[in-house]
């Protein structure tokens, strides 16, 4: 089996659940370190012509994070396309058990049960605090309605201003963000990378929490530790 991989949360699982399946990633994949693979170009402008010479049995892409463009032109060069969608946590595992099955990974590997128990053992939030949680400025970008990562926070007992807002990543301008009056702000460190030098400054007077990106947005291995890794980082500001 030869995969190409044009999403870093699948790069990581198809790396540590089907050794020697993987033969492309994008240059964003950073997950498994030292990964050796041949890079294909950004998840926005992958370089088709070098996947082609790849020969892969199966390229691995996401709805959100690839363009049709790119992945139609994939197609037209004969290639089979696999394209997950995943709005929720427990679609989350539905699309990773069809990657796995489509990769040839030979069992269930450990990281995805240890992934299930800890978002099945999770207990209910002892209290609801709203947040706005931006993931780019410049323009300001924020989490909007149906995303993973806001199924993440709500499940962990914080529910996002513009979970209701009729795109999924609207711009809001920076007053209107302030103007919406949270308990907190959530910072990721990417699409965008906040810091404690840049993005909590925006917001003076309320509590800023940086998060690991890859544990709120990626969907493979890191689902594992999310619930703790994210849940201490939410806890440290709110304590």
């Amino acid at each position: 089996m030869r995969v190409v991989s044009l999403v870093p949360s699948l790069t990581e699982t198809v790396a540590l659940s089907a050794p020697g399946a993987l033969v492309g990633a994008t240059d964003w994949c950073s997950h498994p370190a030292r990964l050796d693979v041949v890079r294909i170009g950004g998840t926005k402008n992958p370089k088709v012509e070098r996947i082609v010479r790849l020969a892969p049995d199966l390229v691995l892409a996401n709805e959100e994070e690839n363009r049709e463009p790119d992945l139609a032109a994939l197609r037209e060069a004969g290639l089979k396309v696999l394209v997950t969608e995943v709005r929720d946590v427990p679609q989350a595992f539905r699309e990773l058990e069809r990657v796995l099955a489509a990769c040839g990974a030979p069992a269930r590997p450990r990281w995805l049960v240890e992934a299930r128990a800890a978002w099945s053992r999770l207990p209910v939030p002892e209290r609801r605090t709203t947040a706005v949680v931006p993931v780019w400025r410049r323009p300001w970008m924020v989490l909007g309605r149906d995303t993973f990562a806001g199924d993440v926070l709500a499940r962990l007992g914080v529910d996002h201003v513009h979970a209701a807002h009729p795109e999924r990543y609207p711009r809001i301008p920076l007053d209107e963000l302030r103007a919406a009056a949270p308990d907190l702000v959530v910072l990721p460190d990417e699409p965008y990378r906040f810091t404690a030098e840049d993005g909590p400054e925006a917001f003076e007077g309320t509590p800023c929490a940086l998060v690991s990106g890859r544990h709120l947005t990626w969907y493979g291995p890191s689902l594992a530790e999310a619930p703790h890794v994210v849940g201490e980082a939410l806890r440290a500001v709110l304590r």
